[in-house]
């Protein structure tokens, strides 16, 4: 697809409109995003569960005698926030000023609790806690690497006045913030009486971003949230279905929009399929995939905690749903590789999306991995284009691109490419900017640079199995095609929605500036 492809003009040219001062122009995850979501700031309430998580690990030399059972002896114990209160952290991390309300005990767990939220910043003021409470308390018992068991100290029949005095503070808490995000596990806390409270007229102010991660997102229908998080298992428990997971669940929960849109009264339903990415359907009939990178590690937890916060904080300040969308997808990345309960904080994502920047790879480079891939059973596409300056076309483009097969390989047409296209004021944004921004996208796997005038010299090489182009082009105008076809793959039209063209977006922020810059 070449720049002229385009939904509607969405991302602001670096340097050329001020930096940052309307995030809501952003397309591509630049490494300046996550500091600019931090210099904005956001008032951010979460009304959850709050929960403590323990991770105790030992080393394991015997089996007990009273049992075929390995003996850990613990020799660290480490605490972390859980549940809600790891959403609150994550938030926190990333440069929201966060308001926590919740229920929890006066025992030593939500006394230790409380003092990791405010050591991290967080506002505990509307945090309640009873003596007849018991804190939630999970407990991953670790031999080596490995963990061996899971404690869970949960407690059921909570007191009723407990639940009144955490309802109460649903006013004072969501009073002038940006967001309110409900993240409620089940545990009771959050039943008929806190809903009433958040669903008040007077409670949450409109024009207020409401998310909702909860198990039975249709239990919050009647608050009419923004977005809501399902994961597979919760979604398929709104459908009255199972969503198998050999299968396309994306596809499926897709085909089910409208039930899902319906039961959760939702403006948007953003499905987490753990290894599968996540799956955003909008009532405007938007839809989005983001992919997740793999991880072997085995001890991670909370990475949905994060999604949740990260995807809060990037809305709240202001970038575009399918942005945030992506944003978030890359701060799970980052928490699903280490162990333990962990946050991502700015800087954790700001360095993960600079490990993209110069990551073009060299053609010998990309066809060893393709051949590796190919040697897998997985299914090569290949497209191009010049992608100077990223907007929603671009983006929902490539996601169309990425579901026609396993592998997306985006080649790009080198500086001097894309004067010989474009003109001698293009490109806006020079190619090492361009491969790294377009690297940082989830559904995108590998990124190349070409100097040829046509891609057939690649096409030759590389062998994809589908070759996808966007515009109003048909198989037969493209140079390309023939070439495709002599590998044994085919050519694949997608989406064209025209608007206005990457010059348009061009023109507009130029005499924009100019236009700011006049005395």
């Amino acid at each position: 697809m070449d720049d002229e492809l385009q939904d509607r003009p969405d991302e602001g040219v670096p340097g050329t409109n001020d930096g940052v001062s309307d995030l809501a122009e952003v397309r591509g995850l630049a490494a300046w995003v996550p500091a600019a979501i931090a210099d904005r700031a956001p008032h951010v309430t979460v009304v959850g569960d709050a929960m403590l998580d323990g991770w105790w690990s030992g080393t394991i030399e015997r089996f007990c005698r009273e049992a075929p059972a390995p003996v850990v002896d613990i020799t660290r114990r480490d605490y972390a926030a859980g549940g809600a209160a790891n959403t609150a952290m994550n938030l926190a991390a990333l440069g929201a000023r966060v308001r926590m309300c919740g229920l929890i005990g006066t025992d030593d767990a939500g006394r230790r609790l409380r003092g990791i939220l405010e050591d991290a910043g967080v506002d505990t003021t509307h945090l309640v806690q009873d003596p007849q409470v018991g804190t939630t308390t999970k407990y991953r018992i670790l031999g080596g690497d490995q963990v061996m068991l899971r404690l869970d100290d949960t407690h059921d029949g909570l007191p009723a006045a407990a639940v009144t005095a955490l309802a109460a503070r649903i006013p004072d808490a969501v009073a002038g913030a940006d967001a309110v995000v409900v993240c409620d596990y089940g545990s009771g806390a959050l039943g008929e009486e806190v809903r009433a409270a958040l669903g008040h007229a007077s409670s949450i102010e409109p024009g207020t971003l409401v998310v909702v991660d909860a198990h039975d997102t249709a239990a919050w229908s009647a608050l009419g949230p923004d977005i809501v998080t399902p994961n597979a298992q919760e979604a398929a428990q709104v459908l009255a279905t199972r969503l198998d997971p050999r299968s396309d669940r994306a596809a499926t929960v897709a085909e089910r929009r409208t039930e899902l849109l319906a039961a959760t009264n939702a403006a948007a339903v953003v499905v987490t399929l753990d290894r599968d990415g996540t799956v955003l359907l909008g009532q405007d009939g938007e839809e989005h995939r983001t992919w997740a990178k793999p991880a072997t590690e085995k001890q991670a937890s909370g990475a949905g905690d994060t999604f949740v916060a990260s995807l809060t904080a990037a809305r709240a300040a202001g970038l575009p749903l399918t942005t945030s969308l992506d944003l978030a997808q890359a701060a799970a990345d980052v928490v699903v590789h280490r162990p333990g309960t962990s946050v991502c904080t700015t800087a954790d994502l700001t360095g993960h999306l600079q490990q993209f920047a110069d990551t073009a790879l060299a053609t010998a480079d990309l066809l060893r991995r393709v051949e590796e891939d190919r040697a897998a059973g997985k299914r090569i596409v290949l497209t191009n284009g010049c992608f100077d300056v990223l907007h929603r076309g671009h983006t929902r483009y490539l996601n169309q691109a990425k579901q026609l097969g396993d592998v997306l390989v985006v080649a790009l047409n080198d500086d001097d490419g894309v004067r010989r296209l474009k003109g001698p004021d293009r490109p806006i944004n020079p190619i090492a900017d361009r491969a790294g921004i377009i690297a940082s996208l989830s559904c995108v796997d590998y990124v190349t640079v070409f100097g040829t005038d046509t891609l057939v010299p690649l096409i030759e090489l590389l062998k994809p199995d589908v070759y996808a182009k966007g515009g109003d082009y048909t198989a037969q105008m493209l140079e390309e095609a023939p070439a495709v076809e002599a590998c044994g793959g085919r050519v694949s039209i997608l989406d064209y929605v025209p608007e206005r063209s990457t010059a348009d977006v061009v023109r507009r922020i130029r005499s924009t500036r100019v236009a700011g810059d006049a005395p």
